[in-house]
């Protein structure tokens, strides 16, 4: 009967497994491969160079300030968006009326796609001359800001930034507060009864036992934010700029070129090699730092 049962769960998972393994465990195998050569992805012999193309990256400034981009997108706007999700939790969960309505209106922007929100942004509010945010700041009589071009080279990055932030924090806000649910009530209860504060119990009660479900979240947002391409190319355009550049995006670049083909698709490989690395990195990071423990109540 085990027996039976076992040939039975091979037989629905096995399709699965099978297309993890050519679409995701395949590809991640040859890419690491492929970074120890020289390759356009046309010769049939490509050059063995080694660890050329790793040593390249420590001295490849576009690939430095990529990375310093990658990592300010990282810490930065998952400090703002943890911090953020935090507080709303903290207001839906306070006993506020409309809760679910508000639920709602926070995560809509994570479900409409990174493309329209490039162009809604791009063009309707960071417009210097129509732009919702210019009107806005010369309605108050505020010169300085109503005349800032926000999509400037210089400052371009942190106006994307804002708008990865005000999109993201809809989802880790359910993701949060799905944990904050399952604690139960009767905690805050006794809480109350011996004179804690709100606040008291969030670090208390709140923080230690949704852990779980914040280490989860973390990394996630870690793994979104290291390999984010899409929001961030369509905001640049055809070619977007050197100071909205991240590592997925320079990956893009080397590999396939802007408007003129590159086609370095070995030191790309590496790119994309670095930036697993990096992956891992983070995910072990936020693991030793938020380690997890066993509540029982």
């Amino acid at each position: 009967m085990k027996k039976r049962r076992k040939y039975i769960a091979w037989i629905f998972l096995g399709p699965s497994l099978i297309m993890y393994l050519y679409f995701f465990v395949y590809p991640t195998i040859e890419a690491i491969r492929l970074s120890f050569y020289k390759c356009s992805g046309f010769t049939k012999n490509p050059e063995f160079v080694g660890l050329k193309n790793f040593s390249k990256l420590i001295s490849d400034d576009s690939f430095l300030a990529a990375l310093k981009n990658t990592l300010l997108l990282l810490v930065i706007g998952g400090i703002c968006i943890f911090l953020l999700a935090f507080i709303f939790s903290l207001l839906l969960g306070s006993g506020i009326r409309g809760k679910k309505v508000y639920r709602t209106i926070i995560f809509f922007p994570f479900i409409i796609a990174p493309v329209v929100h490039s162009i809604y942004w791009g063009l309707l509010v960071y417009n210097p001359r129509t732009g919702m945010l210019n009107q806005f700041f010369k309605l108050l009589h505020i010169e300085v800001l109503a005349k800032f071009t926000f999509t400037d080279i210089r400052h371009i990055f942190g106006s994307v930034l804002f708008v990865v932030i005000w999109l993201s924090v809809g989802f880790y806000l359910i993701l949060l507060m799905a944990g904050i649910e399952r604690i139960p009530p009767y905690l805050y209860e006794a809480a109350r009864i011996e004179g804690a504060t709100e606040l008291r119990m969030f670090f208390n009660i709140t923080l230690p036992l949704v852990k779980e479900v914040l280490v989860i979240a973390m990394i996630f947002w870690g793994i979104n934010a290291i390999k984010m391409f899409d929001l961030l190319y369509a905001f640049g355009g055809i070619l977007p700029p050197r100071s909205l550049w991240t590592n997925a995006i320079y990956l893009y670049i080397v590999g396939f070129g802007k408007r003129d083909p590159i086609f370095q698709l070995g030191y790309a490989s590496a790119i994309g090699v670095a930036t697993l690395l990096l992956v891992v990195i983070v995910a072990f990071i936020i693991r030793k730092l938020i380690r997890r423990e066993i509540y029982e109540y």
